[in-house]
């Protein structure tokens, strides 16, 4: 996946790279689920630079999965003028060492999370030893401070202006359900 955090698990995968990760305690299920902004994300992986361009906007949300350490998720996202839903995927979580991994038909991700809190997550995810980042909120509205830190993660990485993406309220779509007003982009499902 390429564009939002559900999306961008499928592209990028996981390990270890740069310095060490700021491991926070993984939240509980109960704490992630809902809806989720992606905000932006930078990757050292070149075919991915243009998916990550083509995502002007994402929201995925987190409901319970069959067991208490697995999560459906559901993504609605603008790819340059067309908006998609995904409906949903699993989600499962390894909390010893702060993975998530993505299940998506028969392709699996897998994703660390460097820093949380209950309102934000910043992910680390590796493919074909390129490493790759991505931040997600609550609100597309992300603190200065949330932003800086961020910018840190990617800064310490050696990540250039070049490789980073960041989405734009301006560009949302109608989540699945909502009215949507004339001119809207029409929606594809996945």
């Amino acid at each position: 996946m390429g564009k939002g955090v559900v999306t961008y698990w499928g592209a990028h995968g996981h390990g270890t790279h740069g310095p060490p990760p700021n491991l926070s305690p993984f939240p509980s299920s109960l704490q992630i689920l809902g809806q989720w902004v992606y905000i932006g994300g930078a990757s050292k992986y070149k075919p991915h630079l243009a998916e990550l361009e083509a995502v002007k906007h994402a929201v995925f949300s987190f409901s319970p999965g069959s067991h208490e350490d697995e999560l459906n998720a559901t993504e609605t996202m603008r790819v340059n003028e067309t908006c998609v839903t995904k409906n949903t995927t699993k989600i499962h979580i390894f909390r010893h060492n702060s993975t998530l991994v993505h299940v998506d038909d028969q392709v699996s991700s897998m994703a660390e999370l460097i820093q949380s809190d209950k309102d934000l997550f910043i992910l680390k995810h590796l493919n074909n030893n390129f490493l790759s980042l991505s931040l997600s909120a609550r609100t597309p509205n992300v603190s200065k401070e949330h932003l800086e830190e961020f910018k840190a993660h990617l800064h310490c990485l050696g990540f250039g202006e070049e490789e980073i993406f960041f989405t734009s309220e301006k560009e949302a779509c109608p989540l699945p359900g909502e009215k949507t007003g004339e001119g809207s982009a029409e929606q594809q499902l996945e």
